[in-house]
């Protein structure tokens, strides 16, 4: 991050306020391409915050500043955009639209009080968009919609409302229909459906506001009952109601102040049509953020306990309380270093304070439990990339820190007297497997440097090293979010390169077998020499590996009989046919030779290991693969499709159940070989047009079928050879 605040046409100081109730914080949401990044840079143009809008075709949004966002030109992480408008402090949350960044997505989220999707009138929405909706409205979460690039040939205002309606559900109400202009195509202005007055903008910001012409009148009347209705029915006063269906014309005024507490209450959901390019309907939009959105002070606050899980008394968004602040972003900067984006629950973050950074609960994603006491420097008010110097930053409000030694995203930061843990919000669990290897010794040791600062930054990225394979995995949210991450690794100066994923396999006897193990060595001198025969039994799945003596009359010397056993180990943990361990095994010794100088431990370590190999040869060995149970939730009319994949898959579908939500979607299980999963993340979102989310679960190894055997044996060889 750049800390120079006229970058990108950054202008005048960093906003800061001294009270929660000054503050908005916005995310926003809503497809890649639906024009989530255009919309800020016009927010911000308006308010004079930067002093032109940049373009995302240009690589100039202040939003998307990553080096991956201007080559993709979509947005791939989370930024901040704070803004002033009316003496309100707006912290607009940019998140990125596709699905592989769902958990920028949801750090937005919980830096946020309110949300503002982001819908095209030309392409719609897609299903994740409706899910997102869905997820929102579970915790309350007040939301308005702004529907985008009205400019275009192809935008359909009235149908794109309709389709917010089906999909979203009662109370999304449009408070402004597009106007068009002479030409009957562009849309030059609004009609303000509460005070029923023209907002033309033909001469720019800010609007020409005048009487509706006689041809405006029928849409805005129509339009306009019921809007009403919908925000009357949602009024505290039961008497306005009556009053309304009585002939009373209801004052502006009053109208005005219920929609604002409906919408700040989550229960109604106000459409404004914009158009980020002309600046139509910008400052209506500015007004339903600073006015109809909640405060911090009426948004619920996080759960907290103590370090060691203790209960603690609920958070109040007080600027004098004690401090508790969570880390929704960090990021590594060449130049800067560290930089966490912090959201400020309770108290105050100044300057030189000394605080207590705390992570617990992520050691399965590559962050082990942390807890430190640190000094921080600098408190700045981010702008993108750009890093704006403030004094502080109150409970309510959003600010970034630099050079952290162990914040990392999910951190809380509290006082350090009294250190508190956030609870952690929902992450999701990164499906997609990418092995990588680098080039050279050199590389290896850029690669763990920087894995390292991507896993600090990123919780949705899983860091797997498979003492099996030998491989180096990567698991990711899906296709474009590896591509980041590989992006990121190559700009780290790593040079890599990816190959085929093993899954971990085993192998297993399927019939009983007999083996003869000898090792003889003798040319002058100390030899070695070993002789053993051993029986092999399979055993049922999961009994392990069991070891039984049965020689007789001391063929094999007392002391050397751990060896035996220490040596067919040794050669079950290599494997046999493919590299991969045996199990379930009984291998019984029988007989066998010493000799009185020059038989060893060593010796019959090794003369074990031959003799399983032996037996291997005489009998059969198979493979063994893991089977694992997943669980797909998919829309309704998606069933049938994923079922029917599961059967090209070699699985197994055990049923299905309606979501208990009620949400027109249906949970299938079934049990699928992992190897047949490598790349159903990607598969299953494309099959469902990214509505489409699963888990697994490891449930038991089952033979694998013998052509697949033969291939894994020969990629085997080919391994081995090189």
């Amino acid at each position: 991050m750049a800390q120079k605040s006229q970058e990108k046409g950054v202008t005048g100081s960093a906003p800061v306020v001294d009270e929660p109730g000054r503050v908005r914080n916005v995310v926003l949401v809503g497809h890649s391409g639906a024009g989530k990044t255009t919309l800020v840079e016009a927010l911000l143009a308006a308010t004079g915050t930067i002093s032109r809008a940049g373009s995302v075709t240009e690589g100039t949004t202040i939003c998307d500043h990553d080096p991956a966002a201007v080559r993709q030109q979509r947005s791939v992480a989370l930024a901040c955009a704070p803004l002033t408008h009316q003496g309100i402090k707006v912290n607009l949350l940019d998140t990125p639209g596709y699905a592989d960044f769902v958990g920028e997505l949801r750090a937005g989220l919980r830096a946020a009080d309110a949300a503002l999707f982001v819908v095209s009138a030309v392409d719609g929405m897609d299903a994740a968009t409706a899910a997102l909706w869905e997820e929102c409205a579970a915790v309350g979460m007040p939301r308005a919609v702004a529907v985008g690039r009205l400019d275009h040939q192809r935008a359909d205002f009235d149908e794109t409302v309709a389709l917010c309606q089906r999909v979203f559900g009662d109370n999304v109400l449009p408070l402004y229909l597009p106007m068009l202009g002479d030409d009957g195509e562009s849309v030059v202005g609004l009609l303000g459906l509460i005070t029923r007055r023209v907002f033309d903008y033909s001469a720019g910001l800010p609007a020409e506001v005048r009487e509706p012409d006689p041809e405006h009148l029928p849409a805005i009347v129509e339009a306009r009952n019921e809007l009403i209705e919908g925000v009357i029915a949602e009024s505290e006063d039961e008497t306005l109601m009556d009053r309304y269906l009585g002939g009373e014309d209801i004052e502006v005024e009053v109208l005005v102040e219920d929609l604002e507490k409906a919408v700040a209450r989550g229960h109604f959901y106000p459409v404004v049509p914009v158009c980020a390019e002309t600046g139509v309907g910008i400052d209506a939009l500015l007004e339903v953020l600073t006015s109809a959105f909640p405060t911090p002070l009426e948004h619920d606050l996080p759960a907290v306990t103590g370090l060691d899980g203790s209960p603690r008394d609920p958070l109040t968004c007080d600027p004098n309380g004690p401090l508790v602040a969570e880390v929704v972003k960090t990021t590594i900067d060449r130049h800067v270093g560290r930089v966490s984006l912090v959201r400020v629950f309770s108290g105050t973050l100044r300057p030189e304070q000394t605080v207590h950074v705390a992570g617990h609960g992520m050691a399965d994603r590559g962050h082990p439990d942390h807890d430190a006491d640190e000094r921080i420097g600098h408190v700045y008010s981010p702008l993108g990339a750009a890093l704006r110097e403030v004094g502080q930053c109150v409970a309510g409000d959003i600010c970034a820190i630099t050079k952290s030694g162990t914040a990392e995203t999910g951190d809380t930061l509290s006082v350090k007297d009294n250190p508190m843990l956030i609870a952690p919000w929902e992450m999701p669990e990164p499906l997609l497997p990418v092995a990588v290897v680098a080039k050279s010794r050199a590389d290896e040791d850029a690669l763990a440097k920087n894995l390292a600062r991507l896993v600090a930054g990123d919780p949705t990225m899983r860091l797997e090293r498979n003492p099996e394979t030998h491989q180096l995995v990567l698991w990711c949210m899906g296709e474009a979010h590896a591509d980041v991450v590989l992006d990121r690794l190559r700009g780290g100066g790593v040079d890599l390169d990816t190959e085929p994923v093993r899954v971990a396999l085993r192998e297993t006897f399927s019939v009983a077998s007999k083996g003869h193990g000898r090792h003889v060595k003798q040319s002058g001198g100390h030899g070695q020499y070993a002789v053993c025969d051993i029986e092999v039994e399979p055993l049922p799945r999961g009994s392990g590996y069991e070891f039984a003596d049965r020689v007789v009359g001391g063929a094999v010397p007392h002391n050397y009989i751990p060896s035996v056993d220490k040596g067919v180990r040794a050669q079950m943990e290599r494997g046999i046919v493919a590299g991969y361990p045996v199990v379930d095994l009984l291998v019984t010794l029988v007989d066998g030779k010493a000799h009185s100088v020059d038989s060893s431990d060593a010796a019959f370590q090794t003369a074990g290991s031959l003799a399983l190999r032996d037996a291997a040869e005489k009998g059969q060995v198979t493979l063994l693969e893991p089977v694992d149970e997943v669980v797909i939730r998919v829309p309704d009319s998606f069933v049938g499709a994923v079922m029917s994949d599961m059967s090209g898959r070699r699985g197994r579908v055990l049923g299905t159940e309606a979501d208990p939500a009620g949400t027109e979607r249906t949970f299938v299980r079934a049990e699928v070989p992992a190897t047949e999963l490598v790349r159903y993340a990607v598969e299953l979102r494309s099959m469902t047009s990214g509505a489409g989310t699963f888990r697994r679960s490891f449930a038991r190894y089952e033979p694998m079928p013998s052509h697949l055997v033969e291939q894994v044996r020969k990629e085997h060889a080919t391994r081995a050879g090189h």
